[in-house]
């Protein structure tokens, strides 16, 4: 029977992305923002919807770039920007000292982290875009709550954008009302399912 001690430790190790929070937001005076975890999950839904718009064959495989694209924060955490003038991480040695145990999975895993870092596949510049996207999209969702100063890191990712269907997102982000998902649905109707 094979060990399987190195992929539990792996996802108890993934667990750490709950706790780490985006740091970069702090510096517009978000006390709590989202865990690294929340942004990678909404990045990867980001990428799977970006694939299809970009007409690419296999949305899945953007997708997964995103589930793993931020895996080696579980070690050097999460460093903004200004922090990173003056603090040098390698979060690509920290990304193949976690995935080496896990032999050919791991191998696998690297490959679609490095695609996203490479950014010389379709695929990587997609994953790449919807990551930011995601950034853009908290950016929208922070100013509604009064942190104007968001409005500066939605002209950042504006610039940063690649593909077209990215850039149209961005601008529905900024035009549409971050709680306007919710409006109508507040009437209470029933539903059949058959």
């Amino acid at each position: 029977m094979e060990d399987y001690t190195n992929f539990s430790r792996f996802f108890y190790e993934l667990g750490m992305l709950q706790r780490v929070q985006r740091e970069g937001w702090k510096l517009l005076g978000v006390t709590h923002p989202e865990s690294v975890a929340e942004h990678s999950l909404r990045s990867a839904q980001i990428a799977y919807v970006l694939a299809i718009l970009e007409d690419h064959p296999s949305p899945e495989t953007v997708c997964s770039m995103l589930v793993f694209h931020d895996i080696g924060e579980c070690r050097i955490g999460d460093v903004q920007k200004v922090a990173n003038r003056y603090i040098q991480s390698d979060e690509r040695r920290a990304v193949s000292d976690q995935l080496e145990p896990l032999n050919d999975i791991g191998t696998r895993i690297f490959r679609l982290w490095d695609e996203i870092e490479s950014q010389d596949s379709k695929k990587g510049i997609i994953a790449k875009d919807a990551d930011l996207l995601e950034l853009a999209l908290t950016a929208c969702e922070y100013k509604k709550q009064g942190f104007t100063a968001a409005d500066d890191w939605l002209e950042k990712t504006r610039k940063r954008l690649n593909t077209s269907s990215a850039k149209k997102l961005l601008e529905s982000f900024i035009e549409t009302d971050p709680i306007s998902w919710w409006d109508g649905l507040k009437q209470l109707k029933k539903h059949h399912m058959d």
